[in-house]
């Protein structure tokens, strides 16, 4: 950029908003991308909290999300970023979060509540609850089961947690009164809220989630690898991008979660690699109605989640 910019960019002309009174007082986005994003535009068009502001590293992030009003007021400053901040919700990758909570440890208010939205919660939870402690602020984690294999501010949608389910993850030593303001918080911007421990998140995130996401990658890496001939991508049709569409998600990201979740997905794909085995044993058997028990069996358990995802076992 031609114009150098201050470490605090002013905001953006604000939208229209209700009369009513703000619920939260100052929420911190720490990264303001597709979440980061969706939620602050979310808490502004609702009139839910005031101010709301991001940090990002970059100048052009700074500049999208002000653009975009996912918030009051962005800067580089993190320290500016959280300070006097009832919320601060870290919407980084997982790998990033202890050290950027370590540096805001001076800054953050007594009894503030900071949360993320990384999809993996055991590492995250042992990690940050006794280091928000230090600075007397509480640690809970979220995860909002929302999102795209889109990334970055410009993609984000004041209503993407509308009806998604959110899952926060308290602790025997969290105090009840953090786990109800963030409930609220979640609650107040559409989303549908779970409580669960962090080992049982990333056991069934593992399977819903995880796995979904190394089978699309795989299936793209070995589809659309050079090694096959020129007429195998242009016989790739809407199947296959239907169910390879996520993999088209941030690489790094999903490193992180993969390494992060790494015991519960390994048990993820242990099983799923034993059923691929017991469908190929089906086909060399060349039995018709064994296999399309298979399909049979897997068609009612699906119709049935979309009718009700509650209806099916949990595992």
């Amino acid at each position: 950029m031609n114009t150098p910019l201050t470490n605090t960019l002013p905001p953006t002309a604000p939208r229209p908003l209700a009369s009513r009174p703000v619920q939260f007082g100052k929420v911190a986005l720490v990264g303001v991308g597709l979440l980061g994003g969706s939620l602050g535009l979310a808490l502004r068009e609702r009139r839910l909290a005031h101010p709301v502001t991001g940090y990002a590293r970059r100048d052009q992030t700074l500049l999208e999300c002000l653009a975009r009003g996912a918030v009051d007021h962005a800067t580089r400053n993190l320290a500016e970023t959280v300070a006097d901040a009832d919320f601060v919700v870290l919407c980084t990758p997982v790998s990033q979060m202890a050290a950027l909570v370590r540096a805001a440890l001076p800054h953050l208010k007594s009894g503030a509540v900071i949360t993320d939205v990384g999809s993996v919660k055991g590492s995250v939870v042992a990690e940050l609850e006794p280091l928000c402690a230090q600075s007397e602020a509480v640690f809970v984690g979220s995860h909002p089961m929302a999102g795209s294999e889109k990334t970055g501010v410009s993609a984000a949608r004041a209503d993407l947690f509308e009806r998604a389910r959110c899952v926060i993850t308290p602790t025997p030593r969290t105090p009840p009164s953090a786990v109800a303001a963030l409930r609220s918080l979640w609650e107040a911007v559409g989303a549908r809220v779970l409580e669960l421990t962090p080992a049982r998140h990333d056991d069934l995130v593992g399977r819903s989630s995880h796995l979904p996401h190394v089978a699309a990658a795989t299936l793209a890496r070995y589809v659309l690898s050079p090694s096959h001939a020129r007429e195998q991508a242009e016989l790739c049709a809407t199947g296959f991008r239907d169910t390879t569409r996520i993999a088209s998600g941030s690489p790094a990201m999903w490193r992180d979660i993969a390494l992060a979740n790494r015991v519960a997905l390994g048990r993820a794909l242990e099983v799923y690699i034993e059923d691929l085995a017991e469908f190929r044993t089906l086909l060399e058997s060349g039995e018709p109605a064994a296999v399309e028990d298979f399909f049979r069996e897997a068609k009612a358990r699906r119709d049935a989640w979309c009718q009700d995802p509650g209806s099916t076992a949990a595992d």
